[in-house]
């Protein structure tokens, strides 16, 4: 029997690991554009994000895409990226 890999990656607010796919990746392109990526494919620096309401609550509060990225995110891109998140987990 084969053992399977699972990837996983560390959410950028409470850094802790957990399984690739049960996190929120949030990407930026090569144009800078900064958006939500619920596929997983798009081409570009991810970072991620825990869906808890833990670290939703503290992802805007701490500017955590202003650390990962390094630069300045406006706040409508955090905004936009939150309400795309909560839609999915419904």
């Amino acid at each position: 029997m084969k053992n399977f890999h699972t990837p996983t990656r560390m959410c950028m607010v409470c850094r802790t690991r957990h399984p690739k796919y049960e996190l929120a990746r949030i990407v930026k392109d090569k144009n800078g554009q900064i958006f939500y990526d619920n596929s997983f494919k798009a081409e570009g620096r991810g970072a991620y994000l825990c869906k808890s309401s833990e670290c939703l609550a503290k992802f805007q509060k701490t500017r955590a895409l202003n650390r990962t990225f390094k630069q300045e995110v406006p706040q409508e891109t955090y905004t936009k990226i939150l309400v795309m998140v909560e839609n999915d987990l419904d």
